[in-house]
């Protein structure tokens, strides 16, 4: 299998060009599930969770057609040939779960698994299954971790125990060819949400409310096709933030929408990261003086993940690496995933003081010098946190099982090598 191998000490300089977000693209081709027409999608990042979500449209009956060198996606559902998501794809993906709305609506009936993907705490399906219950179709458990949904569905009121961000866009997507209107409350408001909403729109849904709360859906007989830009990734964008402070390079990290990175940014500047905006750039000084700026709130309150608008789960552990190059001690909180916390301690074997209070909160104790190790990337996001911790690590630092930061981080080494960092993918 793959495996990175970091050496430490370069400042990262130069220019960062984003990438399509990607938990907005993986609901997108969801959404082409939702219309006989052909569905364009533009600004599709080349990430591998993209070509597992494709290769399950095509085992559905769909034609996919792929332009990874102009990022563009093609895709045509006239004729779906089964409505059983394939297994052994589904659980690679944790995203897999966003065909059931589409799925069910459409044709009716769907058969699927729990899904895979980060192994960050229990992740389980109650709001998704709450809220297409809730819309009339039938839940059935069919084996350990296979169930069925079938029915026809009608617009209701579907009120969500919790904001869940793939349950909301379920819902939506079942509710938007659903005969009357549909009201979702405590909805997600995420940004990729918005976007979701707003494709749809476009392919003739009449949806108010995206990026809000509370949601407002009239059903309609059909959607048509639609060629739409994926979003930017503010997950991608703020990565990159973290790696020019923690390295001291100066980054012009770009396009990105300002207003997606508000709140990632607010926390960051409470360990004396500056940040410029100009135009769609981003600007990350070089040789930033690193230090917590108000010891009280870092010790009381510090970071905590919430759902949107505020501090996003997915970027934490890079919070946590970035921290361990902050004067000072910082609490980290994370409310969503018992399990996203467990990779720190590794990073103590690297040279880092951190305590581990419980599977949610850790204390950062800073500044440390981070020394070469070899570690194993547990998901996406601890895995391009070992990355970060190498980068500003003394000596060799190795990162295995690679595979997880590919499903979000297209040919993450080659974009790190050209702005310094030393950096290379070898076969293990």
């Amino acid at each position: 299998m793959p495996r990175f191998i970091i050496t430490g000490g370069n400042p990262l300089t130069g220019s960062v060009q984003t990438i399509g977000n990607k938990n907005a693209v993986l609901k997108m081709i969801a959404a082409a599930l939702l219309t006989e027409q052909e569905v364009h999608l533009t600004n599709v990042p080349g990430i591998s969770d993209v070509d597992v979500m494709l290769e399950m449209l095509e085992a559905l009956g769909a034609q996919v057609r792929y332009e990874k060198v102009s990022k563009e996606v093609f895709i045509s559902a006239k004729d779906i040939k089964t409505t059983t998501v394939p297994a052994e794809l589904a659980k690679k993906l944790r995203s897999s779960n966003v065909l059931l709305g589409p799925l069910l609506v459409r044709m009716g009936h769907v058969e699927s698994v729990v899904p895979g993907g980060d192994k960050i705490g229990p992740r389980e399906m109650t709001a998704h299954f709450d809220g297409l219950t809730a819309l009339g179709a039938t839940y059935t458990q069919t084996g350990d971790d296979s169930f069925s949904l079938s029915g026809k569905l009608t617009g209701t009121d579907v009120h969500l125990y919790e904001p869940s961000v793939t349950a909301t866009e379920n819902v939506i997507m079942a509710a938007v060819l659903a005969k009357g209107k549909t009201i979702i409350t405590n909805a997600a408001s995420e940004p990729q949400v918005k976007e979701l909403c707003a494709m749809l729109n476009n392919m003739g849904a009449q949806i108010e409310g995206g990026g809000s709360n509370e949601i407002h859906i009239t059903g309609v007989a059909s959607l048509h096709g639609v060629s739409y830009a994926v979003p930017i990734d503010y997950i991608y964008a703020g990565t990159f933030v973290v790696l020019a402070a923690i390295t001291g390079g100066r980054l012009d990290i770009g396009p990105v929408n300002h207003e997606d990175m508000r709140t990632m940014l607010y926390f960051f500047s409470k360990l004396g990261v500056k940040t410029e905006a100009k135009g769609d750039r981003l600007i990350v000084p070089a040789k930033q003086e690193l230090k917590v700026q108000d010891a009280n709130w870092a010790r009381v309150k510090g970071f905590y993940s919430q759902p949107w608008p505020c501090f996003p789960s997915d970027i934490m552990s890079l919070a946590i690496v970035l921290a361990t190059q902050v004067e000072g001690s910082t609490l980290f909180f994370e409310k969503m995933y018992p399990g996203r916390m467990f990779f720190a301690d590794y990073l103590n074997g690297m040279g880092a003081n951190i305590i581990i209070a419980d599977p949610h909160r850790v204390i950062v104790n800073g500044k440390t010098q981070l020394s070469r190790r070899i570690l194993a990337s547990p998901d996406l996001r601890a895995g391009m946190a070992y990355v970060a911790a190498g980068l500003c690590a003394e000596g060799e630092t190795t990162v295995e099982n690679i595979r997880h930061i590919d499903r979000g981080y297209p040919a993450i080494e080659d974009v790190i090598s050209s702005l310094g960092g030393k950096i290379i993918r070898e076969e293990s």
